[in-house]
């Protein structure tokens, strides 16, 4: 089971995932980032995290509208070779500032 830990920064918002990043945390997810007002910066800390499916991708998205969308400025971190391949294969690298 996965668990979201949320860090407030001076500068943006910090979503620990720990665990595998699917469709399972998807409601802890949203009112993690919900709980934060529109248009806030944030960063998704996915070094403990090994595996993510379709829907990790979609919350991803959810969460890039919720931070303003193209103006918006979300951040993934952390990403391990295999989470790195997903994030490449999906393209994220044109959505999301890849660290």
């Amino acid at each position: 089971m996965a668990d979201i830990q949320t860090e407030q920064l001076p500068d943006r918002v910090v979503l620990h995932i720990r665990g595998n990043f699917t469709f399972d945390i998807n409601r802890d997810f949203r009112e993690a980032y919900k709980s934060q007002p529109t248009g806030s910066r944030f960063e998704v800390d996915l070094s403990q995290s090994r595996y993510m499916d379709s829907s990790g991708l979609g919350m991803l998205i959810q969460l890039r509208e919720h931070a303003g969308g193209d103006n918006g400025k979300v951040i993934l971190s952390g990403a391990d070779e295999t989470l790195q391949t997903i994030l490449d294969v999906a393209n994220f690298s044109r959505l999301f500032d890849i660290r």
